[in-house]
């Protein structure tokens, strides 16, 4: 019998040169979710950061786990697979937070299931896993509007840092990334949606 637990895998790069990167957005909600829930992360077979913590809302207390992965988000599904079979989650007690290209800076899409959308991450957790059948906190980084090479223009960008305006923001924007994935667990996948999709 699964696991009633959850969880939540924010992703990102590990190392200073890729902080406060737009590739590295579920990294930074995942720290929200920590502070938030007073959650410490450990090592977890070297493969991810890992914490459990007890989500108290809507009179509901739901045990989940916490992770970002160390193994650069092209490998990202070696650490979800490894904490997943271990604990005994189901895919459907899964929620993944990234950051997405095709939405503007700021807007929020929760999902299930559904293309990777060529985000490397969420196409290596599809492949571990066998399956598509969790949850996504979309966020929001915008796409670059320059010409020439689009493969490189895409990695520069999502590698690149968040304009002052955008920084401005940023924690608000971190905290609904946060409030979303917490939507999502509590009150459902159609909840979620109807909070967040439509801003």
């Amino acid at each position: 019998m699964a696991s009633d637990c959850w969880l939540i895998v924010g992703l990102g790069n590990p190392g200073k040169q890729y902080e406060g990167t737009r590739h590295n957005m579920g990294f930074m909600c995942a720290d929200v979710i920590a502070q938030r829930w007073s959650v410490s992360m450990s090592d977890h077979k070297g493969l991810a950061k890992l914490g459990k913590g007890l989500l108290d809302l809507d009179g509901k207390h739901l045990r989940f786990f916490l992770a970002k992965p160390l193994t650069f988000m092209n490998e990202s599904g070696n650490a979800v697979a490894s904490i997943t079979a271990y604990y005994d989650i189901d895919p459907r007690h899964v929620v993944v937070i990234h950051d997405d290209m095709d939405l503007e800076y700021g807007r929020i899409k929760v999902k299930s299931g559904g293309s990777a959308g060529g985000h490397n991450g969420i196409k290596s957790i599809d492949k571990s896993l066998g399956s598509n059948a969790y949850g996504r906190v979309r966020l929001g980084v915008g796409h670059s509007a320059r010409q020439g090479d689009a493969h490189r223009n895409t990695v520069n960008w999502v590698l690149g840092g968040f304009s002052r305006e955008q920084q401005v923001k940023l924690p608000e924007f971190l905290a609904d990334g946060a409030d979303a994935a917490e939507t999502l667990i509590v009150r459902g996948l159609a909840a979620a949606q109807e909070s967040f999709n439509g801003r």
